[in-house]
């Protein structure tokens, strides 16, 4: 089934205009979320804004937008006012610049939607495409929409093309902020670490191999609870063996791995082989009693 486009834009690219198509890149259907229910009845609750001044509900129509300027003061906003705040939708997205892919740090990756040619764009849409596979550079461009001003990227993708919300720099914290403790890495340490990394190596990320076990465990329970069943907490498993020697972490975790890696013995195999001999061999003296 064809995805279905969430909105249409227009990329200028120089006096060129292509016309495009935005669609999104994931489910939102993924996510579960639950309701608020009355426990008595049954009942979805809903939701109430209430003044903590007079202590009584405030209907819809009495709530008006308000900005904080100082604490506890608010600038009032009424809907024409925040008009003339929000960013004009341009419809379209004005490209700036174009710059070399691995020099954007993937920290100012926010959101991505896939971009399809709308009528009579397609021409054009391949030859962005081509353009920016040939130079291995990708498109830095703005684009005004939902009342604000977004930093994109526009990068080749297959043969199409894949858009990307960027943060701005003033939205990006600082890892300064991050607390880190100081601590020597040990040569040992280091070469234990390598070869703990290199056994799990892979040539490629395949995303197909993985599986969101808790959500399908939860729809499992869900489906549970819709039948009437009971749905206990299985109970956890404590760690036999807690290691805190950073050495002797790494050694275990070693071994572990190459535990999981190791072939079957040829021993081993002849071993197995025999038990299932004797197994499938009747026993003598049940044959006698025949």
């Amino acid at each position: 089934m064809s995805a279905r486009a969430i909105g249409t834009s227009t990329i200028a690219f120089g006096l060129v205009s292509l016309p495009v198509k935005l669609y999104s890149t994931g489910e939102s259907s993924r996510r579960i979320s639950f309701n608020m229910i009355h426990k008595e009845c049954g009942t979805r609750v809903r939701q109430q804004y209430i003044c903590p001044t007079e202590d009584v509900v405030v209907p819809r129509e009495d709530i008006v937008k308000g900005y904080e300027f100082a604490k506890g003061q608010y600038v009032l906003f009424d809907d024409d006012e925040l008009k003339v705040l929000e960013a004009p939708k341009s419809d379209s997205i004005d490209i700036v610049g174009f710059v070399p892919e691995d020099r954007i740090d993937r920290i100012y990756s926010n959101k991505a939607y896939y971009l399809g040619p709308d009528k009579g764009g397609a021409r054009a849409y391949r030859l962005l495409s081509a353009a920016m596979r040939e130079t291995g550079r990708v498109a830095i461009a703005k684009q005004a929409t939902r009342g604000k001003e977004y930093l994109v990227m526009i990068r080749p993708y297959g043969e199409g093309l894949l858009m990307e919300q960027l943060y701005y720099a003033d939205e990006i914290r600082a890892f300064d902020e991050v607390p880190i403790d100081e601590g020597d890495v040990a040569d040992a340490e280091l070469k234990l670490a390598t070869q703990l990394i290199e056994q799990a190596a892979q040539d490629e990320f395949d995303a197909s191999a993985y599986k969101d076990e808790v959500y399908d465990k939860t729809l499992e329970l869900i489906q549970k609870k819709v039948e009437g069943q009971e749905i206990t907490a299985a109970p956890v498993e404590e760690s036999k063996t807690q290691i805190i020697d950073l050495m002797a972490a790494l050694k275990a975790s070693l071994a572990d791995s190459e535990e999981g890696r190791k072939p079957a013995t040829s021993a081993g195999k002849k071993k197995s082989a025999k038990k299932s001999s004797e197994a499938k061999k009747p026993s003598r003296k049940k044959a006698a009693s025949g």
